[in-house]
């Protein structure tokens, strides 16, 4: 391979790894985001009788 060809693999191959990263943490945001969503569905009753009773005691 002539250099200037190893420099662009090597480039666009550090770029494909930064992207990879971004992608990875934007799917641990969405799993996180899908967790808390259906964790306040299931619990938000319940939550909220908690908060409530918590604000009346204060």
């Amino acid at each position: 391979m002539t250099p200037n060809l190893l420099v662009r693999v090597r480039r666009s191959s550090a770029a494909r790894q930064a992207g990879q990263g971004l992608v990875e943490y934007g799917l641990i945001l969405v799993v996180a985001v899908v967790v808390c969503v259906a964790s306040l569905l299931f619990f938000g009753d319940e939550l909220s009788s908690l908060l409530s009773l918590i604000a009346s005691a204060v």
